[in-house]
């Protein structure tokens, strides 16, 4: 195994076990939840808007390492961001999944741990759940997604 590949493991099984934001946020302005129903991950994103800026987001919620890992990363990355920058992140992290095999962006810090899973198509839905929760959440769609 090479070595980033190791690295990537490392960051993703820290994510798992020790996930970042793990907790309800009961002042958020907007939450929303997502489930896989063909592997059973779910996952609810909490997000506290002050103007267009998410000044917190958390998550709760029971599925496999990538799902978790996802969520623990994607909460990190986008508190403080804008509600047009946590889209535009959300949207690198689809292509970085989904889009040509490149060198994922610099600027995806530990997201870019998750890149590894375009040899695993079925785990791309794990990575993406809690991504779709948060856009639902800041479009305003509470119910739950599956996609």
């Amino acid at each position: 195994m090479s070595e980033l590949s190791e690295l990537y493991e490392e960051i993703i099984l820290d994510h798992h076990k020790r996930p970042r934001n793990f907790r309800e946020l009961p002042e958020c302005t907007c939450s929303a939840e997502g489930r896989n129903p063909l592997c059973g991950d779910e996952v609810k994103v909490f997000v506290r808007l002050e103007g267009k800026s998410l000044s917190d987001v958390t998550f709760q919620g029971q599925g496999c390492a990538i799902s978790r890992a996802s969520a623990s990363m994607m909460t990190g990355k986008t508190r403080g961001k804008t509600e047009g920058e946590a889209h535009g992140l959300s949207l690198r992290v689809r292509e970085m999944l989904l889009g040509p095999e490149s060198e994922p962006p610099g600027e995806l810090g530990d997201l870019a741990a998750l890149s590894g899973l375009r040899k695993f198509p079925a785990r791309i839905k794990c990575a993406m759940l809690p991504w779709h929760a948060l856009e639902a959440a800041l479009s305003g769609r509470p119910e739950t997604t599956t996609e």
